[in-house]
């Protein structure tokens, strides 16, 4: 380790030296604005009506290699990348000698005439050059890869460098967000902006991260979703309205859990949660065609098929599926508590009929769930926002969307009585004083509005970090996420 330091200190140095080389020659290492007229791939691409013509292309140097009084090099820019060819005669010998000092990951720019090789790779003579910026540190394990995962998430910024897939990955994201916008834009939502600073963190059962606003000397939360503003919205009137944005939850970290997120919440009055399917299945399946171009994709080896309609199934049907008990036929809470019991589950104190059948569902069905499906009939203990079953009011009108085990959305036909609201935040509070510190809190403002009256409404969440997991067969949230949460720790040369 200490060889490898030593060697790394060298070569910082030695390229510290070719950066006052090329300043004693006139050239500033850290050049100006460049104008290219083409990127690498679409020189490629076009070479039936590029060949012999000028072109200006700018990029990376990934590689040099030298023969004498003629050299090759490829530069790498946003879109890949493309071989130059450069010679004494044609740039002169004092500019020639310049690529002496060239380093791999220097940015330069170049002007010349496309034309392929004898080995058939399309190039481009350089006619001129421009240095745009030297490069003080040597990219990793000589340009083959940053294979070390911590590394890789710590340092972005060579990740996106070295690895290709990578930078696809995060090309691929933008693009998933900017159709998701096109297509609830062209279904006539308005996408709003709500506060990430909130009195009170509502609208979701999660703990908040906390903060204090000086000049107003109150105590400020991270919100944990942005559900109860966008209701207030419905409210005033506001149809149709969704907003993508970032989400903050004060909780551990694991391959699909990062304590900062992005989701997109959507709601429609005079709506449910049928209409919520309808969007969810249609609003994923159309986000797969126009980015991946098709709704059929693998992930992970397994296929997968997006295409609308999805199944549905209920809790109880599922849990029953998969763990052989059956809740239908279960009375109550004792009763409940004797089966999990027997199938080895731990309660805590004073668990109900509703948190022991969702406990069931995560500890036996949520892996199960591979293709996409809607399991619908969530217990009201855990759906304090959502409109309960007339048919079973142990029951909520609720729906989450499972693919690949993993939860993608989250839907209700939300709770538009204020009373029952009420009511369903006292129980909140109740299991707050008994230790539960992501139960939902008392939100008076939101009960106020509710009694001006808010109309039958659905109102749907969807994950977009682990969507985009999905989309690019990646299995850890970290991969999707540029700069994910990390303890700190020192660089080290």
């Amino acid at each position: 380790m200490e060889q490898e330091q030593q060697q790394l200190s060298e070569l910082l140095q030695i390229r510290r030296q070719k950066m006052e080389a090329l300043r004693a020659k006139g050239v500033e290492p850290f050049g100006s604005k460049f104008e290219a007229d083409h990127y690498s791939v679409a020189i490629a691409d076009r070479f039936d009506q590029l060949e012999g013509k000028e072109v200006t292309v700018a990029g990376r140097l990934i590689s040099i290699r030298s023969h004498g009084k003629a050299s090759f090099a490829h530069l790498q820019d946003y879109r890949g990348k493309i071989q130059i060819y450069l010679r004494q005669d044609q740039l002169g010998p004092e500019k020639y000698e310049l690529l002496d000092l060239f380093d791999i990951g220097d940015f330069i720019g170049v002007r010349g005439e496309v034309f392929r090789t004898q080995k058939g790779e399309v190039t481009v003579k350089v006619l001129d050059f421009a240095y745009l910026a030297k490069a003080l540190r040597p990219l990793p394990e000589k340009w083959h890869g940053l294979k070390d995962i911590e590394l890789r998430y710590r340092q972005r910024y060579v990740d996106l460098i070295v690895n290709q897939e990578v930078k696809e990955t995060f090309i691929k994201r933008s693009r998933i967000i900017s159709t998701m916008r096109e297509l609830l834009n062209e279904w006539g939502f308005l996408e709003v902006e709500t506060p990430i600073m909130q009195t009170i963190a509502g609208g979701a059962l999660a703990r908040p991260f906390v903060t204090h606003h000086n000049a107003l000397d109150i105590r400020l939360y991270l919100r944990i979703a942005t559900e109860l503003h966008l209701k207030r919205l419905l409210v005033g009137g506001l149809d149709k309205v969704y907003e993508i944005g970032r989400i903050f939850r004060n909780e551990g970290i694991s391959t699909i859990h990062n304590p900062e997120f992005t989701s997109v919440e959507i709601y429609q009055n005079y709506a449910d949660y049928e209409d919520m399917m309808w969007i969810t299945e249609n609003l994923i399946y159309q986000i797969a065609v126009k980015v991946l171009g098709t709704g059929k994709l693998t992930f992970q080896g397994k296929e997968l098929d997006l295409t609308p309609p999805w199944p549905r199934e209920t809790m109880i049907e599922s849990v029953r599926k998969y763990s052989g008990v059956d809740f239908s036929k279960l009375a109550d809470g004792q009763a409940a508590f004797e089966a999990a019991r027997k199938a080895g589950l731990e309660l805590d104190k004073g668990m109900s009929w509703g948190d022991i059948l969702y406990l069931f569902f995560e500890e036996f069905c949520e892996e199960q769930l591979l293709s996409p499906v809607f399991i619908t009939g969530f217990p009201v203990e855990v759906s304090p926002l959502a409109k309960k079953m007339d048919s079973d009011p142990r029951l909520t009108i609720r729906f989450e969307a499972f693919i690949a085990g993993w939860e993608i959305a989250n839907a209700f036909t939300e709770l538009n009585d204020p009373i029952d609201q009420r009511e369903r935040f006292m129980q909140q509070l109740s299991k707050r004083e008994a230790g539960d510190d992501e139960a939902h809190v008392m939100d008076e403002d939101f009960i106020h509005a509710l009694e001006y009256g808010m109309p039958p409404a659905g109102g749907l969440g969807i994950g977009i970090d682990r969507m985009v997991m999905l989309l690019t067969d990646n299995i850890s949230i970290r991969d999707v996420i540029l700069f994910p949460t990390l303890k700190p720790k020192p660089l080290s040369d």
